[in-house]
């Protein structure tokens, strides 16, 4: 009876103990702070109790790029993130884009430097996302498209003033009541609707989208133009002038002969 009444107390020490030291690992986290830095980025609070703690100091760090090699001058508790604003102004590569690998280990942007055991002279590795590769690829094929739309577009409008001009003379002639040849507005409109296959052929893009419709209402009203020039066009009637030629009498002459 002794002996159980001792395997229950040694029981219940044991489970006190687990949940003092859950409630201390509890505890524990609760007591972690968050700040916000001024670039804007949420990183752990550093505990700065200690009066004996020397102020930070700068350390130099060797960046491998590929090929290239860099070296920046930053402070010994300063962040990852921080390290990549720094390498954004020497590269341009977005802080989004870059990978920092430090003792084969990838280093998040939160993480401090002097926690990650980075001294002066320490060598980082810098890496470009593969994601943001292929946005880099996807968005040089986008512009790619933009550019060679815009010159399509373009010539197209060239084209198309020449055409408006022409049409602009068929009607006109229509109108003064001289009959235009069908052959010359049929090849009219065939030109027309070149250019409108032209236009049809381009993507719609959100940048071009506006001018290629402008160009496709011009076209558009050239070709309804021409329709209706060419139901009227038959029903002039030509005009035939006869010419009425005036005769003259020749003069009268009188020969003198010479008698020899």
């Amino acid at each position: 009876m002794v002996k159980t009444r001792s395997h229950l107390c040694a029981k219940m020490s044991s489970s006190s103990t687990t949940t003092a030291m859950s409630t201390s690992c509890r505890d524990h986290e609760d007591e972690i702070e968050w700040e916000m830095r001024p670039g804007g980025m949420l990183v752990q609070k550093r505990n700065e109790k200690d009066d004996g703690v020397p102020p930070p100091l700068n350390v130099r760090l060797r960046v491998l790029y590929g090929v290239l090699r860099y070296e920046i001058s930053v402070n010994s508790q300063a962040t990852f993130g921080e390290v990549k604003k720094v390498l954004t102004g020497k590269i341009g590569l977005q802080i989004g884009d870059q990978k920092i690998i430090y003792k084969e280990k990838e280093k998040g942007n939160g993480e401090y430097l002097d926690k990650c055991g980075v001294k002066d002279r320490s060598k980082l590795i810098l890496m470009e996302d593969p994601s943001s590769i292929e946005r880099r690829y996807i968005e040089m094929r986008k512009n790619a498209r933009i550019q060679t739309a815009y010159q399509v577009i373009s010539n197209v409008s060239m084209e198309v003033d020449k055409l408006v001009e022409q049409v602009f003379a068929i009607e006109k002639s229509i109108l003064n009541g001289v009959k235009v040849p069908e052959i010359q507005i049929m090849t009219l409109i065939e030109m027309l609707m070149r250019q409108a296959i032209k236009l049809d052929n381009i993507s719609a893009e959100e940048n071009v989208s506006t001018q290629k419709y402008l160009q496709s209402k011009r076209v558009q009203w050239c070709v309804e133009t021409l329709d209706v020039l060419k139901i009227s066009n038959p029903l002039i009637k030509l005009v035939v002038v006869a010419a009425k030629w005036e005769t003259f009498d020749p003069p009268p002459t009188t020969s003198r002969w010479e008698f020899f």
